[in-house]
C-alpha cells in the first residue's frame, strides 16, 4: 500500500514536472515567434539606423568663357534683339548742287532788273517829258510797292524829279521782303527851241538795304533739295538819258530817247540753312553783282477830250559787261564761280489818268519786262492819284 501510494506520488511528480517543461518551452517560444513576426512586419524592435548623410564640400563656381555661338543654318522663329544696323546708301548730286548756283546768279540779276524797273516809276516813265509840277502818292501790286513821287520845275528849262517808295517783290526763287526805294533825276529840256527839242536826264536809284531770301533748288540719288537762306542785300544805279520829244498837236507828245546804266547789287554772305537732307551744302561768301544797260524807247502821251490822259512806252534793253559777284564754296565741288551772259529783253509801261476835278488825276499804270529768262516776264500794277499844281 505503501509502495503504490509512492508510485503514484512518483507518476503525479513526473506529470507535473513534464507540464511544467512543457510550459515553459512554449513561453519562451512564443515571444521568439512574435519576435520574428514583428521583425519580419516592423522592421524589427531596433531597426537599423540609415547611413547618415555627409555632403561633400560645394566646389566652388569659377565660370568659364561663353562660347561663340555657331550659327545655324536655319534661321530661329525669333527676331533678334538687337539688328545689325541697314547701312544708309551714299547719295549723289554733287554736280546739280554746284549748277545750283548758277540758278542763283539768274536769281540776283532778276532783282537787279526788277528794283531799276520799279525805282523808274518814281521817275516818272510813265509820264510826259515836259508837264507842270506835281506830285503823286501810288501803291502797286504784282509787286507790292506804296510811295511817293514828283516833280519840281527848278527853272524853265530844268525839273528836279524825285520819288521814295517801299516794296517788297520776288520772282523765279528769291523774295525781297523789305526794300526802300529813293530815286533822284534831274531833266533839262530846251523848252527855248520850240515844240521839237532835244532833252537830257541823269540821275539815280538807290535802295540802301532789303532783306533777301534765295532758294537753292538740286537733285540727288535719294531725292530733290530746296534750301532757302536769308541775307541782306543793296541795290544801287546811275543812268544818263539823251532824247528828243515833240509837241505834234495840242493833244500829243512824242519821244525817243537812248539810256545808259550802271548797276550793282551787293549780298552779304551766308551759308544754306539749316534743312533735314542738304548733302551738298553751299557757303555764299560776300559779294558784288554789276551789270551795264543800253535802252532804246520811246512814248506816246495822248489827251482824248478834256478828262482822259493816255501814256504808253517802250524799249528794249541789252544787258553787256555782267558780273556774278557769287563765290561759293559747295561740298563735292569746291569753289564755284558761276558767269552771267548778256541778255535782251523788252520793257514796257502805260498809264491811264482821269481828271476827277481840275488839278487831280486818278492815274492807273503798269509796269513790265517781257524776255527770256532770267529776267522773263513780269508785270508790276497800280493806281496812283496825282496832283498838278
Amino acid at each position: 500500500m505503501a509502495n503504490l501510494t509512492s508510485l503514484r506520488r512518483f507518476i503525479l511528480a513526473s506529470v507535473l514536472t513534464a507540464v511544467a517543461a512543457f510550459a515553459f518551452v512554449a513561453f519562451h517560444a512564443r515571444p521568439a515567434a512574435a519576435a520574428t513576426i514583428c521583425e519580419s512586419e516592423c522592421g524589427g524592435s531596433t531597426p537599423t539606423p540609415a547611413p547618415s548623410y555627409s555632403p561633400s564640400p560645394t566646389p566652388t563656381y569659377s565660370p568659364s568663357p561663353s562660347p561663340s555661338p555657331t550659327p545655324s543654318s536655319s534661321p530661329s522663329p525669333y527676331p533678334s534683339s538687337s539688328p545689325s544696323p541697314t547701312p544708309t546708301p551714299t547719295p549723289t548730286g554733287a554736280d546739280s548742287s554746284g549748277s545750283s548756283i548758277g540758278g542763283l546768279a539768274n536769281q540776283r540779276f532778276n532783282q537787279m532788273i526788277t528794283n531799276r524797273v520799279l525805282g523808274t516809276v518814281l521817275l516818272g516813265v510813265n509820264e510826259q517829258i515836259n508837264c507842270s509840277n506835281c506830285v503823286s502818292a501810288f501803291g502797286s501790286a504784282g509787286s507790292f510797292s506804296a510811295g511817293i513821287h514828283g516833280r519840281k520845275e527848278l527853272t524853265n528849262n530844268l525839273s528836279l524829279l524825285a520819288g521814295i517808295a517801299y516794296t517788297q517783290y520776288s520772282e523765279g526763287g528769291y523774295n525781297i521782303t523789305s526794300a526802300p526805294i529813293a530815286a533822284f533825276a534831274l531833266r533839262y529840256d530846251f523848252t527855248d527851241w520850240g515844240s521839237s527839242r532835244p532833252f537830257f536826264d541823269v540821275g539815280t536809284i538807290l535802295t540802301p538795304w532789303e532783306k533777301a531770301r534765295y532758294t537753292r533748288s538740286y537733285n540727288t540719288s535719294l531725292g530733290p533739295v530746296n534750301v532757302t537762306s536769308s541775307t541782306n542785300a543793296a541795290n544801287y544805279a546811275v543812268y544818263g538819258r539823251a532824247g528828243w520829244m515833240s509837241r505834234v498837236s495840242p493833244r500829243d507828245e512824242v519821244a525817243a530817247s537812248i539810256e545808259v546804266w550802271q548797276l550793282w547789287q551787293r549780298v552779304s554772305g551766308y551759308t544754306d540753312s539749316a534743312v533735314a537732307f542738304n548733302p551738298f551744302d553751299a557757303s555764299i561768301a560776300t559779294g558784288t553783282d554789276r551789270t551795264s544797260l543800253v535802252k532804246i524807247g520811246g512814248q506816246w502821251t495822248h489827251l482824248y477830250g478834256s478828262s482822259i490822259e493816255a501814256n504808253i512806252n517802250g524799249g528794249w534793253v541789252q544787258s553787256f559787261a555782267s558780273h556774278s559777284g557769287i563765290v561759293a564754296t559747295v561740298t563735292g565741288d569746291g569753289m564755284v564761280v558761276p558767269t552771267m551772259g548778256n541778255q535782251g529783253w523788252f520793257e514796257y509801261g502805260g498809264r491811264l489818268g482821269f481828271r476827277v476835278q481840275k488839278g487831280w488825276i486818278v492815274d492807273l499804270f503798269a509796269n513790265g519786262t517781257l524776255g527770256p529768262q532770267p529776267v522773263g516776264n513780269t508785270i508790276h500794277g497800280g493806281v496812283g492819284l496825282r496832283i498838278n499844281y
